[in-house]
């Protein structure tokens, strides 16, 4: 992917090694109040600065400070970042006549606690619509080249866009109108639901990649393939027999390696969100 020496995004909130500081934030004359008042009523300032909305605050740490190895990569999924917003920001208004509002990235080592709870590098990225931030342990990258065999940058490009798109459909109603089916309906019939949902999302980061092409140019020769093999090695299907030996299809949360591949190529070649209803089609 050609990446290097383009814009990052602002919306980056790094956690790495302890830290908790928002990229472009700063402590301004409200924020200081905001300190003092959490001061004088025992309150964690940084608990009551999140419960207001607040987001440029920074936690100084023991954590050493400095550059670090993964200073690259982190700067890299920020650039992929900006790519979705300006896709997303120009698609919202053109194909669904709505105004997007774009996520943060948070960046963390092992372990993380968001508004959807406490979650580890084990769980893989995630998105929370509580927060609506995106979750990434950039240790995932290594998981994908060494353990799902899935190396390239592309790769890890088409996860940060498939986060993007879980919050593309936090701000058009679709995750809510699945959540509040959980525990109305069987745990096999929410799976499947879950599997749209996801599936839709793989479609989601194939739109994003045909319309950054399109706008920037962005693919280089076998970036495609990355992403493919990169869905094709995160199917339910290709984890289960790797993990369990045998498949339980009733079980699957995500999709097949195949349904997952083929909803990102969709995507990918039409880049009309109308083509995405997974929820609708016979056949996923």
């Amino acid at each position: 992917m050609r990446w290097q020496n383009r814009q990052g995004s602002s919306n980056v909130e790094d956690r790495r090694g302890g830290r908790a500081r928002k990229v472009g934030g700063g402590l301004g004359i409200g924020t200081i109040v905001i300190f003092v008042i959490a001061l004088l009523l025992g309150e964690n300032p940084l608990a009551l600065m999140q419960q207001l909305g607040g987001g440029a605050v920074e936690q100084v740490s023991s954590a050493p400070a400095g550059p670090r190895p993964d200073d690259e990569l982190a700067r890299f999924v920020s650039v992929v970042l900006k790519d979705t917003e300006d896709v997303w920001r120009k698609l919202f208004p053109e194909q669904l006549n709505r105004e997007y509002r774009d996520p943060v990235l948070v960046l963390f080592d092992g372990e993380v606690q968001s508004a959807c709870g406490f979650s580890s590098a084990a769980s893989g990225p995630f998105y929370c619509p509580g927060d609506q931030k995106l979750y990434i342990d950039l240790s995932f990258y290594k998981q994908l080249n060494d353990y799902f065999q899935a190396p390239g940058d592309f790769a890890m490009a088409y996860v940060v866009a498939h986060e993007v798109g879980h919050h593309v459909q936090n701000l058009l109603g679709i995750t809510s109108q699945v959540q509040r089916q959980r525990g109305r309906i069987s745990k096999a019939q929410y799976n499947e639901l879950s599997v749209r949902l996801e599936l839709q999302a793989d479609f989601l980061a194939g739109v994003w990649a045909h319309h950054a092409q399109e706008m920037k140019n962005i693919l280089e020769e076998g970036d495609i393939q990355e992403a493919m093999t990169a869905a094709e090695a995160i199917g339910d299907d290709r984890i289960q027999k790797r993990s369990r030996g045998y498949v339980v299809p009733e079980s699957f949360t995500h999709g097949t390696s195949e349904q997952r591949m083929r909803w990102f190529s969709r995507g990918l070649k039409t880049g009309d969100l109308s083509q995405g209803d997974t929820f609708s089609a016979e056949e996923l």
